[in-house]
């Protein structure tokens, strides 16, 4: 094959709008250019990459969607080939996205987008934040290629590269009387209202704590809001169960809440960097992937002791 950066950048686009007409105007240039360059394309490859629809655009074909991830690592690798060549002896450049599970961005990514930008001015990073499922497929899609997330449903094509563990604790109203104890039971809140963070996943997680202990939990209110579960309990409304906890125990509403360890020795969440694993990861995601792992070390900004009331660092 013969295949342009040019033609790459043209099917990418396609397949991106869903329309020829709308990815010549992004690339400004004429529709029959784009709709040439994607026949060609297809003809080099043997394969039918799109669907044709009448004044609907096109869908991509099984076969077309597989192209289209590997087409937009190859461009992404020909993008920092550039900046770097013409940097040469400077710094890696290059611009990356990452991607982040929802409840993680807020506790971690302002301290690591930060001082990632301090120490690598020369790399710009984007943030793709959604729930496990969509970051899994962003990564297998090529649409990122680095997250940082639980290491939940990880299929065999990802590489989950451990950073830390999280044990489960308490989130109590600090006038519980529970909430003044060194650490708690899971059995001695059983009878309670409980708030549950209702995301998948994180859901059966949370349930399961129950279960390990021989309880099932009164839920009274879910909520796939982190922060709307901490608030409830600031008024009085229920207990929750949470890994991650906040510098503060102030609720965004000005509520108050306590952090209490628990007894039993629970299954704790995993904090882990995921990337493809027959993708070779290009110079700026390597140095950011060295970065997270850095930043959870003993001697980084979220070491032992800063994450929860017992944290172990892999």
């Amino acid at each position: 094959m013969n295949v342009s950066l040019r033609a790459l950048r043209y099917v990418v686009a396609t397949a991106d709008f869903g329309n020829l007409t709308e990815a010549a105007k992004f690339l400004n240039v004429s529709q029959p250019s784009i709709s040439a360059a994607v026949a060609q394309f297809e003809a080099e490859c043997g394969v039918q990459i799109f669907v044709r629809h009448h004044a609907k655009g096109v869908t991509t074909t099984i076969a077309g969607t597989r192209i289209i991830n590997e087409a937009r690592l190859l461009l992404n690798h020909a993008r920092d080939f550039g900046q770097n060549a013409r940097a040469m002896a400077d710094e890696v450049r290059g611009e990356i996205t990452v991607g982040c599970f929802w409840t993680l961005a807020t506790h971690f990514m302002p301290s690591l987008l930060s001082d990632f930008a301090e120490n690598h001015p020369g790399i710009s990073v984007s943030l793709d934040e959604g729930d496990q499922a969509q970051i899994l497929d962003a990564i297998i899609s090529g649409r990122t290629e680095l997250a940082f997330s639980y290491e939940f449903a990880v299929p065999e094509e990802v590489v989950a590269e451990p950073l830390a563990e999280l044990p489960p604790y308490v989130v109590l109203h600090p006038d519980h009387p529970l909430a003044q104890r060194d650490n708690v039971r899971l059995v001695d809140l059983k009878d309670e209202p409980f708030i549950l963070l209702d995301l998948p996943h994180s859901r059966d997680y949370f349930l399961g704590l129950f279960r390990s202990v021989g309880i099932e939990p009164k839920i009274a209110f879910r909520s796939k809001a982190y922060e709307l579960t901490r608030g409830l309990v600031g008024h009085g409304r229920g207990y929750t169960i949470q890994n991650v906890m906040p510098r503060t125990q102030t609720t965004h509403d000005g509520c108050r809440v306590a952090a209490v360890p628990l007894v039993e020795r629970l299954e704790p969440v995993h904090l882990v960097s995921l990337r493809l694993r027959r993708q070779a990861p290009r110079p700026a995601v390597e140095v950011f992937a060295r970065h997270l792992k850095e930043s959870f070390s003993a001697s980084g900004v979220f070491a032992p002791g800063t994450l929860s009331p017992r944290v172990t660092i892999r």
